[in-house]
C-alpha cells in the first residue's frame, strides 16, 4: 500500500480500529466488470478484525464483489469545518480487504452483532426479525489487509 501523504496526521492503528468500532456507518467501495468504481454507503459491524454487513440477495455491491472480491471501506467519525482556516477537522479511516459471503455460525453471529449495534433495545423483536427475514438477506465480511487512518483535530 501506498504511504498515507500528510504522514503528520496520520493515526494509530489502535484509535483507526477505534473509528471502526465507533462509526455509525461506511462507505463500501467496488467496481464491476468495465471497471467502473461504485461506492455506497452500508450499516455495518466491526469484530474479529473483519468487517460484517449484511445486503439483500441480489444487487450491484453483489454482482461487483463476485467480479472482484478486493474492496475498499472508509468511515469517517468527528468533523468540524473550519470556515476561518478553509480546513475542516475530522478523523477517518480506510481499509483494503477481501469481501466474501459468510453462512452458519459466523452468518448468524454477524446479524446478532449488528442487531446489538444498531437496535440494543430490541434484541429479542430483532431475533424475531432475523428469523424471518432470513431467505431475503446475505451477510458479507471483509478481511482486513491494511488499515490506516488521518485526522485532522
Amino acid at each position: 500500500m501506498r504511504a498515507i501523504r500528510r504522514s503528520d496526521r496520520e493515526i494509530s492503528i489502535k484509535e483507526s480500529k477505534t473509528l471502526l468500532d465507533s462509526a455509525e456507518y461506511g462507505i463500501l467501495s467496488t467496481v464491476d466488470i468495465d471497471g467502473q468504481p461504485y461506492g455506497i454507503p452500508l450499516s455495518f459491524v466491526y469484530k474479529n478484525e473483519c468487517i460484517y454487513f449484511h445486503c439483500a440477495v441480489s444487487g450491484q455491491k453483489l454482482d461487483n464483489m463476485k467480479f472482484n472480491a478486493k474492496v475498499s471501506f472508509c468511515v469517517i467519525g468527528n468533523t468540524k469545518v473550519l470556515p476561518d482556516k478553509f480546513a475542516t477537522e475530522y478523523e477517518s479511516t480506510v481499509i483494503f480487504g477481501v469481501a466474501s459471503k459468510v453462512s452458519g455460525t459466523e452468518r448468524h453471529d454477524a446479524l446478532l452483532w449488528l442487531l446489538e449495534k444498531y437496535c440494543p433495545d430490541y434484541i429479542e423483536e430483532g431475533k424475531l426479525y432475523i428469523d424471518k427475514q432470513d431467505n431475503a438477506t446475505m451477510v458479507y465480511k471483509i478481511e482486513i489487509n491494511h488499515i490506516s487512518g488521518k485526522a485532522r483535530r
